[in-house]
């Protein structure tokens, strides 16, 4: 991987590429990219772990709110999840939606790992309503719910910071057989849009991560969807918070063996790479794309209204050890403050529906 950089940057124009680019390759690369090599990932052995791999529920209590939201709307029971990784909350959905609710489904999987779709197909391989495909742009005029689990937060972004009144790209070249940053005078012009479309307008001294990767996603979504929700759970910041002080230097971040770490230009194809996404962007980028904004709720509330106390209540088991009571304590991880839900937002769109019509959550006033 990194002969392979060294390799790109040599041949690029001043000897630079963006950060994008880099990300790119360092994720996505068909050989030697992070998510495309055999290697796992996911979990106590991987890099990170994921809110779906936390316990089955997730995926469970996923399954009946979409059982809900077909019942209360008249969509197909159609669901389409992007990015399935090793495909524990698929699982879970499926479970659920045989053992429970019992009704034909058609579940699609957009996945662009190879490794991925291996390990999806071994674990998935008793539901034949499951379909895989490589990318988004193979789904056409899907009616139902497209939902993604920390997606935008793993796209490439380019990297920009104004120093003396000017902005500037943060490109990535080669020193002393490293890797290292060189800033150079902004002139992208999709970055400028990007940045008089959001309205953000950066302090002195300040990084900021610009995901032009997020609207070619969000493209790619609205003209797969005919009719249906659009359902994001990621991490991210609105623009006001984006302004906070604290987040001057930005949220590049890279996770190998679940210790973060500043410096992603380290080890690339050996670690996770990620930021934290731009909440108004993706509404308003949404908006302009007929994908109309619904709500934003952190996803322990979102938890919380989809009846994740009613499966707690329902599962009271006194023996500490035993599977019920673990399924508790994960329960609890998931909503209690401070916990991992409160770090996660979920994003609901809409496209083709009058939502205002329907009540999204059944203990909804």
């Amino acid at each position: 991987m990194i002969s392979y950089i060294k390799s790109v940057i040599q041949h690029s124009p001043n000897q630079l590429i963006t950060y994008a680019d880099y990300i790119s390759a360092a994720l996505y690369h068909p050989e030697y990219g992070y998510y495309m090599r055999d290697q796992k990932k996911i979990g106590r052995q991987g890099d990170f772990i994921t809110t779906s791999n936390i316990s089955d529920i997730y995926g469970r209590l996923a399954a009946k709110w979409f059982s809900y939201i077909c019942e209360k709307t008249g969509l197909p029971n159609a669901f389409c999840e992007i990015g399935a990784g090793n495909g524990r909350f698929a699982h879970a959905f499926l479970q659920e939606w045989q053992e429970s609710i019992k009704r034909p489904l058609h579940y699609v999987i957009v996945e662009t790992s190879p490794y991925h779709r291996r390990l999806q197909q071994n674990l998935l391989n008793q539901y034949p309503s499951v379909i895989q495909v490589e990318d988004i742009t193979a789904i056409k005029d899907f009616e139902g719910m497209i939902f993604s689990n920390e997606l935008f937060d793993a796209l490439p972004v380019h990297v920009i910071e104004k120093i003396n009144g000017e902005l500037l790209e943060v490109m990535v070249g080669i020193q002393n057989e490293g890797f290292v940053e060189q800033r150079v005078p902004l002139t992208n012009p999709a970055i400028l849009q990007f940045l008089q479309e959001s309205g953000l307008e950066l302090k002195e001294r300040q990084r900021i991560e610009v995901p032009l990767a997020m609207k070619v996603m969000l493209g790619s979504i609205a003209t797969a969807i005919k009719k249906g929700l659009i359902v994001t759970a990621d991490y991210g910041y609105t623009n006001e918070e984006w302004m906070h002080p604290a987040r001057s230097t930005g949220s590049l971040r890279g996770f190998f063996q679940h210790q973060m770490y500043d410096n992603i230009l380290a080890n690339p194809g050996a670690m996770d790479i990620t930021t934290h996404i731009h909440f108004d962007y993706l509404i308003e980028k949404g908006r302009q794309l007929a994908l109309e904004f619904v709500t934003m709720l952190r996803q322990d509330e979102f938890l919380l209204k989809a009846g994740i106390l009613q499966e707690l209540e329902n599962h009271y088991d006194p023996n500490p050890f035993s599977e019920v009571s673990k399924r508790n304590r994960a329960i609890r991880s998931l909503i209690m403050p401070g916990g991992m839900s409160s770090y996660f937002h979920i994003v609901i769109q809409e496209k083709g529906m009058e939502t205002q019509d329907i009540n999204l959550f059944k203990n909804q006033k």
